[in-house]
């Protein structure tokens, strides 16, 4: 018979789970990066997959084309205008209920000029100033001279699971943490630092030392290993890749339609929900 123990009674190590958040670099709103100890894969897998597929984003579900005298397709248009991210921050969702709720779009182009034109994701109008593209520059199709474009698209609430273009998530991945270490009593030569595709490890020319850069950027390829082995004709390298088995490098990009802190969150909220739904059923609720 299958026994409940509580772990963090009885005293086991590795449930009190820390976070670190890195700073972003690169200055840009759209991308979280974060790292998670003492937890476990399934834990971290399930907050990936709950920010990709469970959080609730709008996206063009239906276009209604009345007019297209360009040489786009009308499915291929449709298709275009459902991949354009719209805001969908829990501000501009204010008042959007539950999937039934919708945006409404309409699409007037006219080519009266002698040159092509591009007809771009400002050109869509909304009926709710909160909603709109997230980006005005996205080209949706070219005019030539007298053409024109005329439809009307509807955005609907939906998550990752129905369709892709509701998954607020571009980048939603982890890997564990990687440990790098050196073998005592082995040299590492120049040749294996200068291998190293990531340019993780450095070389002291003047005390032939080698050490580690930036240890998160590893992927953990063992171009270094097997460069150590070739050296010495040994099968045992100077420098060991290995990984830290309960932590983990996760890193959330976002489309513009919220913000990765928002999706983090919004992940968090729907496995807290889950978890309730579980805790009631195994009671017999």
């Amino acid at each position: 018979m299958m026994e409940l123990v509580d772990l963090e009674e009885k005293g086991v190590e590795g449930y009190n789970m820390e976070i670190e958040v890195k700073k972003n670099e690169d200055n840009t709103s759209d991308e979280l990066v974060f790292i998670l100890k003492n937890v476990e894969t399934p834990f971290v897998n399930a907050i990936r997959r709950a920010a990709m597929m469970e959080v609730p984003k709008l996206a063009i579900e239906d276009v209604n084309i009345i007019v297209n005298d360009s040489a786009m397709f009308n499915e291929v248009l449709a298709h275009r205008l459902g991949l354009v991210p719209l805001n969908s921050d829990k501000e501009a969702l204010e008042g959007l209920i539950d999937e039934n709720s919708t945006v409404s779009f309409t699409l007037n182009k006219v080519n009266d000029t002698e040159e092509t034109i591009f007809v771009y994701s400002k050109d869509l109008t909304s009926n709710d100033p909160k909603i709109k593209p997230v980006f005005d520059t996205i080209p949706l199709l070219k005019l030539k001279k007298g053409e024109k474009v005329d439809l009307e698209a509807v955005a609907k609430l939906g998550n990752g699971r129905s369709h892709a273009k509701w998954m607020p998530t571009v980048v939603c991945a982890y890997k564990q943490y990687p440990d790098i270490s050196f073998v005592e009593g082995k040299t590492v030569s120049k040749s294996v630092v200068d291998s190293c595709p990531r340019n993780i490890l450095s070389f002291n020319e003047d005390t032939k030392e080698v050490s580690v850069n930036n240890v998160e950027n590893c992927s953990m390829c063992k171009t270094c290993v097997r460069t150590s082995q070739n050296d010495s004709n040994d099968m045992k390298s100077a420098i060991n890749i290995g990984y830290i088995e309960d932590t983990f490098i996760f890193r959330i990009e976002t489309d513009g339609s919220m913000s990765p802190e928002e999706v983090l969150l919004n992940a968090c909220d729907v496995l807290n929900q889950k978890s309730d739904k579980f805790i009631t059923f195994f009671k017999g609720g």
